[in-house]
């Protein structure tokens, strides 16, 4: 049984002892002074347990547990001491500390404390694996995937769970990429850290710079005081990049440093910040031909795509429609509370006959605009409102120029109310708005 110990003790005899008799059982041992020195340690060291002095010159270890706790640094504990008293045991124990020894130590004994303080991690660290990879499974199995195509990506995700590499997702906007980026980190090591998602194409580039990296108090207008960006506040965890094609090339060449180095700088700061982050990123862009053309850099693309999963467009997984369709009508059913909800057959079959160029988003969009126009409880084939975004709104909008802002929402309310068979609370839901504010419109509109 291997296992890093970092023995923290003031005086330099005790310290090689210890070391040395962990060493001999097959250990790995490390050395600190003081508690300074100990938590530079946990910057570099995955540290599995501490073996600290009660007391450390002008310090204590009471204060190094203390400081672990503070900053969640998982790692277990013994406490040795000459100056052993049951309030001072009592202290270090609600402080997370395993054992408490008094010195001098009995080696024999040391190394008992020693196995069975690890043994009890490790078996903890597979009981929180196998409950990680059961969580892992059922994220999985919630992805509606009857088709061929995304049963093959599934297998991927699965395929690679104990890998903890970076993976570069693409597809068409609206296939549910960064549905699959969740079900990566949720099947992989990670999965108990944090999952931090960002769209990278809605943010100037300066203050995505800041969303990423963080910055210092100062560094800009309004910068008033230090925040840390998303790579720190993913560490430990997965870094969700949505849309990486659209990054400009000077944060490109961040992106790349924080990717090679496992390191990031603050906007306006001068120290650097060591960060364990795994990245996923997704585009609906062509980034080989955009590196071809020097729109994006090809050392980032390198390494952003060591593993490519392409997630097909809805059209080409056609066995995905109708199982989708049904997922999101029992989501309304849930939140709507109407388990009458429901899809005629020629309702299903004009969902089944079409492109879908907005894929799943366009779908569940469709589904949840229709059950609002028509309540239903069974959709027919003519309530199934399919319309390319955009061109209906920009039409009318064309044709009714002259009309008031007033005018135009006078209108539009009436459209909604005729839609709904003058219903005032199905109206509502729609619009957005509470029954009571409708009918203060409709009074205004006459």
């Amino acid at each position: 049984m291997m296992g890093n110990v970092l023995i923290v003790d003031d005086e330099f005899s005790i310290r090689k002892t210890v070391s040395l008799l962990l060493k001999a059982e097959g250990f790995v041992p490390f050395e600190a002074a003081g508690i300074d020195e100990a938590l530079g340690y946990f910057e570099t060291q995955s540290i599995d347990l501490v073996i600290t002095d009660l007391r450390l010159g002008m310090e204590s270890g009471i204060d190094l547990l203390t400081q672990l706790q503070e900053r969640g640094l998982a790692t277990e504990s013994i406490v040795m001491t000459a100056f052993g008293t049951i309030e001072t045991a009592v202290k270090a124990m609600r402080l997370g500390a395993y054992d408490y020894l008094t010195k001098p130590i009995n080696p024999d004994e040391l190394m008992l404390r020693v196995r069975k303080v690890l043994e009890r991690r490790a078996l903890q660290e597979e009981v929180k694996r196998l409950r990680m990879a059961l969580d892992g499974r059922e994220q999985i199995r919630s992805i509606i995937a009857a088709s061929a195509a995304m049963q093959q990506v599934l297998d991927v995700v699965a395929r690679i769970q104990e890998r903890d590499i970076p993976v570069l997702i693409t597809g068409e906007t609206g296939t549910g990429k960064e549905v699959v980026a969740q079900a990566l980190h949720s099947t992989s090591a990670r999965a108990d850290k944090p999952f931090v998602p960002i769209n990278c194409c809605t943010l100037p580039e300066d203050l995505l710079d800041s969303e990423l990296f963080g910055h210092v108090k100062g560094a800009f207008t309004g910068a008033g005081g230090n925040r840390e960006g998303l790579f720190q506040q993913a560490d430990g965890g997965t870094l969700f990049l949505d849309e990486v094609g659209d990054v400009s090339p000077r944060l490109q060449a961040r992106l790349l440093r924080a990717l090679q180095e496992g390191e990031v700088r603050p906007v306006g700061g001068n120290s650097i910040v060591r960060v364990n982050v795994r990245v996923v990123a997704a585009t609906n862009r062509d980034l080989e031909q955009m590196a071809a053309r020097g729109e994006f850099r090809s050392d980032l693309l390198f390494r952003l795509n060591v593993l490519p999963i392409h997630l097909p467009a809805l059209r080409e997984r056609r066995d995905d429609i109708l199982p989708l369709a049904w997922h999101f009508v029992h989501q309304l059913r849930e939140r709507l509370g109407r388990d009458d909800l429901g899809l005629s057959t020629a309702a299903q079959e004009k969902l089944q006959q079409y492109d879908w160029p907005g894929n799943v988003r366009q779908l569940e969009n469709i589904i949840e605009r229709s059950f609002a126009l028509f309540p239903g409880p069974v959709l027919e084939a003519h309530q199934i409102i399919i319309s390319t975004p955009g061109k209906a709104i920009v039409s009318e909008a064309r044709a009714e120029t002259t009309l008031t802002i007033a005018e135009l929402e006078a209108r539009h309310i009436r459209a909604v109310l005729e839609a709904n068979d003058q219903n005032q609370v199905a109206a509502a839901r729609v619009l957005g708005i509470s029954r009571s504010t409708l009918r203060r419109k409709m009074g205004q509109s006459g």
